[in-house]
């Protein structure tokens, strides 16, 4: 079974689309240059929010929030319609860096300009190790291990999810969002899971090279990395802010 954690790569997906596959096919190249596409697309997107928040114009949080709902929307509707990918995934990635850009201009504000450049190392950083790796064999995806991940990915969901809901009620799950130390190894954990999560995405993109997968899904291997990436990259935040905390 050829399965990936992130919900918008399966195996249906590929067993669905091939059914309409036409002369044209997926490949590494087109995968990779619609990747770094969708990657300029968020940091235009986030290059305007930064502005803005550089200015301090109070459209920055609208804004935000646009990029936020927007990009779920947008990723919901390119999961369920990867034949729509070549639309949905550039809008998402706007989207995406709309919020990221905000975001970040708010964490540079507070911890200083280098928790973004910091950030944004560590994230291409991780990208190219577990590339590495999985080119190499030293990480072989196997049905166990995909399994593993997808369940430890859950589990990271759902954590973020009962700590939103907490907080919708005046609950605060400090031991999650603070400074100390156990906060700080939560962190470390979930963003080993999302870079194993990149190795599930390279096989599944592998796979659908393999398969003769159509064209259009050289879009939607692109967005599946780039959710991957945008997750770490928020991580990789999260923590840093951690440690600038302590200090």
């Amino acid at each position: 079974m050829i399965r990936s954690s992130n919900p918008a790569l399966s195996e249906q997906i590929f067993a669905k689309e091939r059914a309409s596959t036409t002369s044209e096919v997926m490949t590494f190249e087109g995968t990779k240059y619609k990747t770094l596409a969708m990657l300029a697309l968020v940091v235009l997107g986030a290059v305007y929010t930064w502005r803005l928040a550089a200015i301090g114009s109070t459209s920055v949080m609208t804004w935000m929030m646009v990029g936020g709902i927007g990009g779920f929307i947008t990723a919901i509707v390119t999961a369920f319609s990867p034949r729509s990918a070549h639309i949905t995934a550039p809008i998402y990635s706007v989207l995406q860096g709309l919020l990221l850009g905000g975001l970040s201009a708010f964490m540079a504000a507070q911890y200083g300009l280098g928790i973004i450049t910091q950030a944004v190392g560590l994230t291409f950083a991780t990208f190219f190790l577990m590339l590495l790796l999985y080119r190499s064999g030293t990480i072989e995806v196997t049905a166990k291990f995909r399994m593993g991940v997808f369940a430890a990915t859950g589990a990271v969901a759902l954590m973020y999810f009962i700590s939103f809901i907490m907080g919708m009620f005046g609950v605060s799950m400090g031991y999650i969002h603070d400074g100390g130390t156990f906060s700080i190894i939560i962190s470390l954990v979930v963003i080993g899971i999302a870079a194993l999560n990149l190795t599930l995405d390279f096989d599944f993109i592998d796979k659908g090279v393999a398969q003769g997968a159509p064209k259009h899904m050289e879009w939607y291997g692109a967005f599946g990395l780039m959710v991957t990436l945008i997750w770490l990259y928020v991580e990789f935040l999260r923590l840093l802010s951690k440690f600038a905390r302590r200090n």
